[in-house]
């Protein structure tokens, strides 16, 4: 079971899988916890009821490991089809928003309307600085040749 398509942070990508995007310094929303989260931190999360995965994403950077954050999205995409996939970040806006864009892109929004597809989807303040908004332009569905 997935998450309800109007709860809070949802985003409805083009194919109909549903991920929730939030920020971890805000409360956890009531209701049904995640069965999978992707946290993109510059540090390792606190352990979680859930599994979870980390990607080391400094603030208002790139992830260190873009291969590796490549494969975490890939993951995240996949579990989204049956199981409630949460990504999240320290406010839920540049890191979450910039991970949600480059999901949109493997789900096959181009890479050119995904940062506006989050923003009009999900946050109007999703992907906050000008190389998370040209890693989405730059990153590639097949491989890890999303680097700037």
């Amino acid at each position: 079971m997935t998450w309800e398509p109007t709860a809070t942070g949802v985003l409805r990508l083009p194919s109909g899988r549903l991920v929730r995007g939030r920020g971890l310094r805000h409360p956890l929303p009531t209701g049904r916890t995640p069965d999978f989260a992707l946290y993109l931190l510059g540090k390792e999360p606190p352990a979680v009821e859930w599994e979870a995965r980390w990607v080391r994403w400094p603030d208002f950077r790139l992830p260190s490991d873009r291969a590796g954050a490549l494969e975490a999205l890939r993951e995240a995409l996949s579990r989204a089809s049956a199981e409630r996939v949460e990504v999240a970040c320290g406010g839920g806006r540049g890191r979450t928003g910039t991970a949600l864009a480059c999901l949109a892109v493997l789900d096959g929004v181009p890479n050119t309307e995904a940062v506006a597809y989050v923003r009009e989807h999900y946050s109007r303040h999703a992907v906050e600085t000008p190389w998370q908004k040209r890693y989405v332009s730059r990153f590639a569905r097949g491989s890890s040749r999303d680097s700037p």
